[in-house]
């Protein structure tokens, strides 16, 4: 693996999801063949037109930056003990990627699906944890709204994988309907004397566990992406843009058609290294008891099943975290 030559800038597409939302069937077929080009060969690929609020992301920012901002012990009184990270906030430091020799240089908050009471799959999902509105105003209103946003925006998104994959555009929706998505508000501190000379870095090289991730991204430099070339490619977060990408779970349902690349955050240079830096991802997992199984029409002669032994989403999540330090 190399770092990105300096005459390579990464073309991932940033498409218009009103034309398939809105448009005749001729932009709908192209926006599915350019959404399933983007993702096959990079895994990743930039949504403009998804009509989340501006005014609601700011604010999202503006209560993370407060939460954030707090004493450690206000933030560690909100930590699910035994929870894998789950509900709540994890603290800096804990979180390491797979394989990776030290933890990453984060913390982070997470807000998981409201279950209604009595239902058939609480049991699957522990409740959200909040803290006081009078120590964070707005936190869980805002936090909630923008989980819902972006919950909207994901099926939207999906619709269109799943035409791309040749299957009915309604296929997710009974996949993901009551999945355990996560909400993840991410808080990397400003880095300051020696840190990172042991080789930790915002967030370690890793691909992410869900079908599909949607990104809110800061505007700051750090993301990069790891190209089929070994190349680390810079991704820019731009304002308006949301930046979705595959997951392992997709990744292993279509057999590897739809790549779940790696990527990670390293530390900038000056002036952002001295910076905090907020990024607000939202990891879209299927329903617990769905059986990832990989689809017909993604396994042929040319490409035989790689996965032939079908696994539970909810032990494919738990092995992974695990894996990462939080299970």
């Amino acid at each position: 693996m190399t770092e990105a030559s300096p005459d390579i800038v990464a073309k991932i597409p940033q498409l218009d999801i009103r034309r398939f939302d809105r448009g005749d069937d001729a932009d709908r077929s192209a926006f599915v063949a350019d959404l399933g080009d983007s993702l096959r060969t990079w895994g990743f690929v930039g949504i403009r037109g998804h009509e989340l609020d501006e005014a609601l992301i700011a604010r999202a920012y503006a209560v993370l930056e407060g939460f954030f901002s707090l004493p450690t012990d206000d933030k560690m009184a909100l930590h699910v003990e035994g929870g894998a990270g789950q509900r709540g906030y994890t603290a800096f430091g804990v979180e390491q990627a797979k394989d990776a020799s030290v933890p990453d240089l984060k913390e982070f908050w997470h807000v998981g699906r409201d279950v209604p009471e009595g239902s058939d799959w609480g049991d699957s999902m522990a409740p959200n944890v909040w803290p006081d509105d009078d120590l964070v105003p707005g936190f869980r209103d805002t936090l909630s709204e923008l989980y819902a946003a972006l919950d909207d925006l994901s099926r939207r998104v999906l619709r269109a994988i799943a035409l791309h994959l040749g299957l009915p555009g309604d296929y997710f929706e009974t996949v993901v309907d009551h999945g355990n998505s996560i909400l993840r508000p991410i808080h990397y501190p400003a880095l300051g004397g020696e840190q990172g000379a042991d080789g930790a870095v915002r967030a370690a090289a890793h691909g992410d566990i869900n079908l599909i991730t949607l990104l809110v991204g800061s505007g700051e430099p750090g993301l990069q992406l790891l190209a089929r070339s070994g190349e680390w490619i810079p991704v820019s977060t731009i304002e308006g843009v949301v930046v979705c990408n595959v997951g392992d779970m997709l990744e292993r349902l279509t057999n590897d058609v739809l790549p779940s690349t790696i990527h990670r955050v390293v530390n900038p240079p000056e002036p952002w290294r001295s910076k905090p830096r907020y990024s607000v991802p939202f990891f879209v997992h299927p329903n617990s008891e769905f059986s990832i199984e990989t689809l017909s029409g993604c396994v042929s002669d040319e490409r035989p099943n790689a996965y032939p032994e079908p696994i539970n989403a909810d032990a494919f999540l738990r092995q992974r975290l695990r894996e990462i330090g939080l299970g």
